[in-house]
């Protein structure tokens, strides 16, 4: 670049002799003052005397000299004497004649040329060296002093740079300026003769030319920045008063005034405007930028230890700036577009965006550690990333909420099966349940249907027990299901059909298409019914039939851990199509009907109850009296006996029952018992509430849930239930036929878009999810073409929306998230939480919900959440201290995404659940 502009130069001089003997006059003129000065005790002006320490010599320097007008092609690299080109922008474009400049400038080349020629006659090598070590003091001191310039300062120096412009041909104020300029000038151009060998012109010219490039590097670093990121932002002034885009706009229309072969005068006009002395601010910000120019490779090799001096200078000063936000305006004007200059490498201009950022979407460490702290305080939760293992008596098969030993222990009475409800803990464990021995990865569905691996479910005791009816049985290193029962001993498939064959009106898979199949066993008449496109809520105590619930759900078949018991079963009224007990050992009689009263608060009016078991068909003492109270109770129920048939294959009997789907024969009864429940009696309040021996009377108005059979399946997944009506309003706020619409199209945009593709899960090892808070399915519903099932999950304090899901041809449950889930250890393959934990927060420990997350999912199972940010952000933290996988993890605004895969990780610690441990 320095032959460059030594050719550009050489081409300007001038080639006549007159311009010679004109150049030795005013050189012998220059040399005179020279001398003067020398032996003068006046320094400059009084008014720069006042305002500007003299010691700060290279402050003076800056603020005195008054840089190259950018893009004159008239003009020398070397003149210091000029009107700055930026003066225009605080002085109303004021400029000098151009016959004035170009005298202007020819007598500043000759005042160099004649202090410079003086200086090395008195100068010897060792003063050289001193001199060097003086300017770098003087730096030294000027980065001190500079912090503490006032206003008024500033306002000094803009006024002297005015008159050095208004009078730059003659006065005595603007030769004592150049005069001072100059002597700071000597001793740079001084210490670069020290080290070079050519002739004192080229010297003198590398000098000026470095220390264009010293001052200019705010303004350079700035320009390489615009231009990569941002021409077009003119409208930022950083004086606020539009002048800089005059500048610019007046530089594109006037392009025979740039010079196009310059690469060091682009990047001069903001550094420019610095230096005239506009402001103590701007003089900062230039020095802040300095610091990026120390960066630049198109200038470490030019500048050396200047560059060094210069870039501490700026760090310096830039600790001292008053606002980032006017470092970030003046860092975004445009750079001079026809200047020829070549953007910056690109890993260099990414790194200079960066740099004029603000915070972006990136908060400061400190809030990000306040607002954490709060969220902690505010949940109540202390995060404890050390996770232990839990020590109980059930081990790898540890469900909270039903081994509760101790609770159990205190238990007054357990006559209604009161030891087989749930007994939650006072607090919820945070610590992981361990893994059998030899876990391996679940055989996927269908397989999964017929033969499961021992390991994962390492219990014997019911293929002892069960062998011969077909439960299951032990063949090498699997457990096999032969697909029987206790009544359907030659396979559930035949059964099925039997049962429709006997009341064709249940049409499995059509008007028939959600069952709860209680006392379930091992699940394989929820397992066959997938074939008839029928869902089963399967439902069994955890008793003596070893892990039934568990073979269950390891085969890919759903079921929870219930017991018909003290307390209604966690389903909304008026929402099974078919019950089902083959066999389930309930004694439905007693105490008023209590139990069978209980099943038909959820059967949907004009729903069926099939009744396999031995009264049906046998003839036992026993047998005949239960069938005998079970005839009595029903007909008082109004229960009508729709068919009583018998399979020959299985040698088992079928009784099916009919709910009425009116009121007309309660009305008719002559004796009111069972006695019809009060109105003030819900039949959807079903969390925690005591069983009551009552009915539930069938809906009159036609407008309301139950007073009409739901449409066929399919239909009726997708078409909102007639009995949501305009007037009612959605859970998103609109109307709620709108509302369910809109919440099943999002959904499937969500599936199809972004969860079946984009978040690297492999969906055919998925079988059992769950949507830990659907609202009304449409997770589930946007699922209905994978093999799959979900169990929709309404938490007790969010919109009871439950009856929706099962309206449209699906099934779920109430649970509160603060206690365990009645499921076994391992049980699902995907979670989805959808703006759960940070409601969850606000009342529950989330370590604990988070531990019983891990709980229920299988190793190598996915977790999906969408919540607020930070929520994000603190499961994010907990899941990864489990040692899980993170497939992605996302923000926009507030609004976040993590998918994430659980590990076989279990940690060493144990602790130890003292109400978990049998004596």
């Amino acid at each position: 670049m320095a032959q460059v502009r030594y050719t550009r130069l050489d081409n300007r001089r001038p080639s006549s002799n007159y311009c010679s003997t004109v150049t030795v006059v005013v050189f012998v003129a220059l040399c005179l003052v020279g001398i003067w000065m020398m032996t003068s005790s006046y320094v400059g002006p009084a008014q720069s005397v006042d305002e500007v320490s003299l010691d700060n010599k290279d402050g003076i320097k800056k603020q005195m000299t008054p840089p190259a007008e950018e893009g004159n092609g008239q003009r020398s690299e070397d003149a210091v004497g000029e009107t700055p080109n930026e003066e225009k922008k605080g002085d109303g474009d004021v400029s000098l004649p151009e016959g004035d400049e170009s005298s202007s400038k020819q007598e500043d080349q000759k005042e160099k040329k004649e202090e410079n020629t003086k200086e090395e006659s008195i100068s010897s090598g060792d003063e050289t060296s001193s001199k060097q070590v003086d300017q770098e003091e003087k730096k030294e001191e000027k980065t001190k002093e500079e912090p503490t310039s006032s206003s008024d300062e500033s306002s000094s120096k803009q006024e002297d740079q005015k008159d050095k412009k208004e009078d730059s041909n003659s006065s005595g104020d603007e030769t004592s300026s150049k005069q001072e300029e100059q002597e700071e000038k000597k001793e740079e151009n001084t210490k670069e003769e020290s080290t070079s060998s050519g002739d004192e012109s080229s010297s003198k010219q590398v000098d000026q030319e470095e220390k264009k490039e010293e001052s200019t590097s705010s303004g350079e670093t700035k320009s390489e920045t615009e231009g990569g990121e941002n021409k077009n932002d003119d409208s930022k002034s950083e004086n606020g008063d539009g002048s800089d885009l005059g500048e610019k706009e007046d530089l594109k229309d006037n392009p025979d005034e740039e010079n196009p072969d310059s690469n060091d005068k682009q990047t001069k006009p903001e550094t420019e405007d610095n230096e005239s002395g506009e402001d103590g601010e701007n003089q900062k910000k230039t020095k802040a930028d300095e610091t990026e120019k120390k960066s630049s490779d198109d200038d470490t090799d030019a500048k050396g230890d200047k560059e060094t001096k210069t870039g501490t200078e700026g760090a310096e000063t830039k600790t001292e700036t008053e606002s980032t936000e006017t470092i970030v305006e003046q860092q975004s004007l445009p750079k001079n577009e026809t200047s020829g200059d070549l953007s910056p490498p690109e890993a260099q201009l990414e790194l200079l965006n960066e740099t004029t950022a603000q915070n972006g979407s990136f908060s400061t460490q400190a809030t990000e550690s306040k607002h954490e702290k709060e969220a902690q305080k505010g949940s109540g939760d202390q995060i404890d990333f050390k996770w232990t293992l839990c020590n109980t008596t059930a081990g790898p098969d540890y469900i909270p909420c039903l081994d509760n030993v101790q609770a159990v222990k205190s238990l007054k009475s357990t006559k209604h099966y009161e030891h087989r409800e749930r007994h939650c803990p006072d607090s919820p464990p945070t610590c992981l349940v361990p893994l059998p021995e030899g876990y391996k990865r679940p055989i996927e569905w269908p397989k999964s249907r017929e033969k499961i691996w021992y390991t994962n479910v390492p219990h014997t005791k019911l293929a002892e027990y069960k062998g011969h009816q077909n439960w299951v049985k032990v063949t090498g290193e699997f457990l096999t299901f032969p697909g029987g029962g206790t009544q359907f001993k030659h396979g559930a498939l035949h059964y099925i059909d039997f049962i429709q064959e006997s009341v064709s009106a249940i049409e499995w898979g059509k008007r028939s298409r959600v069952v709860l199949d209680v006392g379930c066993g091992v699940a394989s008449f929820g397992g066959f019914l997938f074939d008839r496109d029928v869902i089963t809520m399967s439902l069994a105590p955890k008793d003596e039939h070893e892990a039934q619930v568990q073979f269950a759900l390891e085969r890919g078949i759903p079921a929870i851990s219930a017991v018909m018991g003290t307390t209604r079963l966690p389903f909304p009224g008026r929402v099974f199509d078919i019950v089902h007990c083959a066999r389930c050992r309930v004694p439905w009689h007693i105490e008023g009907g209590k139990l069978l009263l209980e099943l038909n608060r959820v059967l949907r009016p004009g729903g069926f109850f099939v009744w396999s078991a031995t009264p049906v068909y046998q003839k036992k003492t026993e047998d005949v009296e239960i069938w005998k109270a079970m005839t009595e109770l029903t007909k008082k129920m109004c229960w009508e006996l729709i068919s009583i048939n018998k399979d020959r294959i299985n040698g088992v009997g079928v009784a099916t029952y009919k709910k009425p789907a009116s009121n007309e024969c309660y009305k008719s009864r002559s004796e009111q018992q069972p006695p019809i429940c009060p109105d003030s009696d819900d039949p959807n309040a079903s969390w925690k509430v005591p069983l009551e021996a009552c009915m539930h009377t069938a809906p009159e108005d036609t407008t309301q849930r139950g007073s009409q059979w739901p449409e066929q399946w399919p239909a009726r997944l997708e078409k909102p239930p007639f009995w949501l009506s305009s007037s009612q309003t959605g859970v998103y706020g609109k109307a709620a036929p709108e509302d369910f619409s809109a919440d099943y199209e999002h959904w499937k945009r969500v599936v199809t878009k972004s969860y079946l593709n984009g978040l690297g899960i492999n969906w055919a090892s998925v079988r059992n999810v769950m949507d830990m808070k659907a609202v009304y399915g449409g997770f589930a519903a946007a699922l209905r073409d994978l093999k799959v099932w979900v169990m929709n999950v309404v938490p007790i304090d969010s919109p009871d929306t439950l009856a929706i899901i099962y309206e449209r041809g699906l099934f779920g449950i109430y649970h509160d998230w603060c206690e365990s889930f009645s499921t076994y250890p391992r049980s699902y393959d995907l979670l989805h939480a959808d703006h759960l934990f940070s409601k969850l927060k606000q009342r529950c420990n989330l370590t604990a919900v988070v531990a019983e997350v891990d709980r229920v999912l299988r190793p190598e199972g996915k977790l999906i959440v969408r919540d607020d940010a930070k929520t994000i952000q603190e499961v994010e933290a907990m899941v990864k201290a489990m040692k899980w996988e993170v497939h992605m993890t996302y923000s926009k605004g507030k609004e976040g995404l993590l998918s994430v895969q659980k590990s076989i990780w279990r940690p060493e610690d144990v602790q130890t659940l003292t109400y978990a441990i049998a004596a």
